[in-house]
């Protein structure tokens, strides 16, 4: 028979074991535990980055830009081997100061090569705020120096429950252009594109997720067999080894949603499905990009070490068999 602080014991862990998977399945949790998650795949050379997103060139080779002082590139023969490639803009980029304060750091830029050019959307904003602007530039080479500035394509102020920073290009089946874009306030948003030139084609704003004002940002909309899947971060990134980062997603047969995670929680009520989090050191995984490659869909991501420097994270993508997503 148990000794009664065993006895105890035993009921704190019951107990203790039920509460979390309350709050596991409250939170639109994972299908993994941490340790099931796998570490980063293989890179090599340059990979301090921060807000990754990657595009395949004509060439073979990978081209990925960055948040950073005019925005950083990097280029890869072979997805595993980085160098820098210097700055999008590399003598600034006076449009955006009325947002940055002044900053040369510029935002969550999304990379993709469409009609025979580089395409490229990036945020300017300052920490904690929504006086913010997302812009276009585009590129024949995608090199240093070479970029264009588009001009504005959609902004908002402290009058406004969204914020426009971390854009994301999407092409729906109907070969329409969207974007999706938003951090914080009521969530993530679409706007429709006009292929033409890459601008706002009408002013409707639609409602993608959201966590009634909570950690939400960095949506990547992708299209993968008869579903659109949201790829979004919740919680805190920016924090290094603190950081709380963690990537989620939920999927739709319309690029307009609604969205839905495993559970068929709706993304705009806070819905779900857990695909990667902090796991040894591993801190804040998030910020993700998908690449949809010759071998695999690919996940393109940041995350933190133990000092609290940021690094490329990049995994394969898997589909279960009821077509939900997992890393490996």
């Amino acid at each position: 028979m148990l000794e009664l602080h065993e006895r105890r014991a035993v009921r704190r862990s019951l107990v203790a074991g039920v509460v979390a998977g309350v709050l596991l399945a409250m939170t639109g949790a994972a299908t993994a535990q941490a340790a099931d998650y796998p570490n980063p795949g293989l890179v090599t050379g340059d990979t301090g980055v921060h807000d990754p997103s990657i595009v395949k060139t004509p060439a073979g080779g990978y081209l990925v830009a960055s948040t950073g002082d005019n925005l950083r590139l990097k280029t890869s023969p072979d997805r595993t081997a980085f160098r820098d490639a210097g700055a999008v803009f590399p003598n600034g980029a006076s449009w955006t100061t009325a947002y940055t304060g002044g900053s040369r750091s510029l935002w969550a830029p999304d990379i993709s090569y469409r009609n025979g050019r580089y395409y490229l959307y990036y945020s300017a904003s300052t920490f904690g705020s929504n006086h913010s602007a997302i812009f276009l530039a585009t590129s024949a080479t995608g090199a240093s120096g070479s970029w264009t500035n588009q001009g504005l394509v959609i902004e908002t102020s402290s009058g406004n429950d969204y914020n426009a920073i971390d854009p994301n290009l999407v092409v729906d089946a109907q070969g329409r252009w969207w974007l999706s874009f938003g951090s914080f306030w009521s969530g993530i948003k679409l706007v429709a594109l006009n292929a033409a030139t890459g601008k706002r084609s009408d002013s409707t704003v639609r409602s993608l997720a959201g966590r009634g004002g909570g950690a939400i940002e960095a949506p990547t909309l992708v299209r993968h067999g008869s579903y659109y899947y949201l790829w979004v971060s919740f919680d805190f990134c920016c924090r290094g080894a603190a950081s709380t980062y963690r990537i989620m997603v939920g999927r739709s047969t319309s690029v307009t949603g609604p969205f839905l995670d495993r559970n068929g929680t709706a993304l705009t009520a806070g819905g779900g499905t857990q695909v990667l989090a902090s796991h040894g050191g591993i801190h804040g995984p998030g910020h993700q990009a998908v690449l949809a490659d010759a071998d695999s869909d690919v996940l393109v991501y940041h995350y933190y070490a133990d000092s609290g420097a940021p690094y490329l994270g990049i995994n394969l993508i898997g589909y279960d068999a009821a077509g939900w997503p997992y890393v490996h």
